[in-house]
């Protein structure tokens, strides 16, 4: 479970993940603790730290997974009620926590499994605290929260078993250890899968409403002020290594040709389509943006070699010079052949303003618009 949420970081390395794999790593720890085989790995360690380990590290977990079930539901906007009682429920765990630790490094009585018993009390609280609130969260149209609610059901399995060990082993046959264990990692399996989704969720409501800032809804590519920032940084770049740099704009003349015949959807397929294809003809190291919706910038910093700009932009007329298909509202193929004008300007790297070389290339593109192949310029 730590590998995929591990997993989860390098690839989207957001917030999110990290709390993910935090939770992973503390809830998964508080589990082996309670097997007692981490005693066994470590004799030289004193039963007082065992005990404060399983009396605080209970609750402290269960104060966890209630601030993260409130941030996985949203109850911050959506549920007032809910929120502040997963927040206060919380608090009291993370209070108990300390207390128990206290208590545990002075206990001196004969029988440490109380201690144990009230941890047991209050993260069975936490439990049911958090199953109530998937409940509510499931009765009032979330339909991830019917996930949770078993998922929580998972969790109340392996926090009575792992207790029940702790505190009566002679009670524990292998069926009870076999469950346990099936309950820890079916929870584990559907808590990750189920905020991984939850994360999904996110990022495309974020890129359907336009919210990613600088970025295109359809395209993902950068537009506005965080496009001309990375043509910036492709001009230092190419500054940095002595050489020019290159922008191409590809103004398409006609993206709303279909509009009438297949309907304004066909739009968002044309984008993601040429966008594919402008991708694949420059590659991964070129700045691809959107200067508005029917141009296309394109950068090609740090060259040396002219010969590189005019492989790119004969790759660039060979991939767009192809008709592509949509699929209109009637639910027919509709074919569309780009008409597209291209402007080209190569600048010393040095000394060029990113805004006036974007906007140079605009209008040389207007000006091909679908004629020969255009003469590169020099700015200096």
């Amino acid at each position: 479970m730590a590998a995929v949420a591990l997993a989860d970081v390098l690839m989207n390395r957001s917030v999110a993940s990290w709390r993910g794999l935090v939770f992973v790593l503390m809830l998964g720890s508080c589990a082996m603790l309670m097997t007692s085989l981490p005693a066994l790995w470590f004799p030289e360690l004193s039963p007082t730290i065992w005990l404060t380990l399983k009396a605080s590290l209970g609750p402290l977990c269960g104060a966890l997974s209630l601030i993260y079930l409130g941030l996985w539901l949203g109850t911050a906007a959506e549920d007032r009620v809910v929120y502040y009682c997963l927040a206060w429920g919380a608090t009291v765990l993370i209070g108990t926590s300390v207390l128990l630790a206290f208590w545990a490094l002075n206990y001196e009585g004969q029988s440490p499994e109380d201690v144990i018993k009230v941890a047991a009390g209050f993260s069975g609280a936490a439990v049911l605290l958090a199953l109530g609130v998937s409940v509510r969260a499931h009765v009032l149209g979330d339909e991830l929260a019917r996930w949770m609610v078993v998922a929580c059901v998972f969790l109340a399995g392996m926090s009575l078993g792992l207790y029940t060990y702790t505190l009566h082993p002679a009670w524990f046959g292998w069926q009870g250890m076999a469950l346990t264990a099936f309950c820890t990692v079916a929870y584990f399996l559907l808590a990750t899968a189920l905020a991984v989704r939850r994360n999904r969720q996110h990022r495309k409501l974020l890129r359907l409403a336009g919210l990613a800032q600088g970025a295109d809804p359809a395209t993902g590519l950068p537009t506005g002020s965080v496009l001309l920032s990375k043509v910036d940084d492709a001009f230092w770049r190419g500054a940095r290594m002595h050489g020019q740099c290159t922008v191409v704009c590809l103004h398409l003349h006609n993206l709303y040709e279909l509009g009438e015949s297949a309907g304004h959807r066909v739009d968002q397929q044309i984008l993601t389509s040429i966008t594919a294809r402008i991708r694949r003809a420059v590659g991964f190291r070129c700045v691809v943006g959107l200067y508005h919706p029917r141009c296309f910038v394109v950068v090609i910093s740090g060259i040396k070699h002219e010969e590189l700009v005019e492989r790119t932009v004969l790759r660039l007329r060979m991939v767009l010079s192809k008709p592509l298909n949509v699929v209109g509202l009637d639910e027919a193929f509709h074919t569309f052949m780009p008409r597209y004008g291209m402007g080209v300007v190569t600048v010393h790297a040095a000394s060029a303003d990113p805004v006036a070389v974007v906007d140079e290339a605009e209008r040389r593109s207007w000006e091909n618009a679908g004629s020969a192949p255009p003469a590169a310029a020099t700015v200096f």
